[in-house]
């Protein structure tokens, strides 16, 4: 048995020239997490096929993200298992929004219902409080209401809705004070 207390953030740190991560086993660990998650990149459009998700375009989603100067990509490992990552910006685009964002949490499918998605989202509430922040927003995809539960039960309330910045979707997007 795994033991959530022992999950760790690790910061994936830019590899090389426009890509955060070489090809390696590290892309593949990743590209394992993204396709165990297929229910959600069905429904959000994020990849062409979300049954034939490649190394090669999670890259270049991960590099996407990163050139952002504010988002920082957590890789969450348990037991030295990569099991989840988090990807976050400590600033919102608009100016007049003072709070950090979760942009992406997401836990290895084959390891839903058991806790780690919670505890995730714990370790990066820990991050965003110790470094003085007040509160934490997201938004969850209209299209996602298992997302939408999954972020009410742990406290995050319903603020506003818009769409999101990337593809014009509808979104809820929701607050937590920490």
């Amino acid at each position: 048995m795994v033991s959530l207390r022992r999950m760790i953030l690790e910061p994936l740190a830019p590899a090389g020239q426009g890509m955060p991560v070489e090809p390696g086993e590290l892309l593949t660990e990743l590209a394992g997490l993204y396709a165990s998650n297929r229910e959600f990149f069905a429904l959000s459009g994020d990849f062409p096929d979300p049954d034939d998700i490649r190394p090669e375009q999670v890259a270049a989603a991960l590099a996407e993200e990163m050139a952002h100067p504010d988002a920082e990509v957590l890789l969450a490992r348990s037991d030295g298992r990569l099991v989840g990552l988090a990807i976050t910006l400590a600033h919102h685009p608009d100016p007049a929004d003072p709070d950090p964002w979760i942009g992406l949490l997401m836990v290895d499918a084959r390891r839903h219902r058991r806790g780690y998605g919670r505890r995730l989202a714990a370790l990066v509430e820990d991050r965003f409080r110790q470094a003085g922040r007040a509160a934490v927003r997201l938004a969850v995809l209209d299209s996602n209401p298992n997302g939408l539960r999954f972020w009410t039960a742990l406290g995050y309330d319903v603020i506003g809705r818009r769409k999101d910045l990337q593809l014009g979707r509808p979104c809820a997007v929701l607050r937590k004070t920490l």
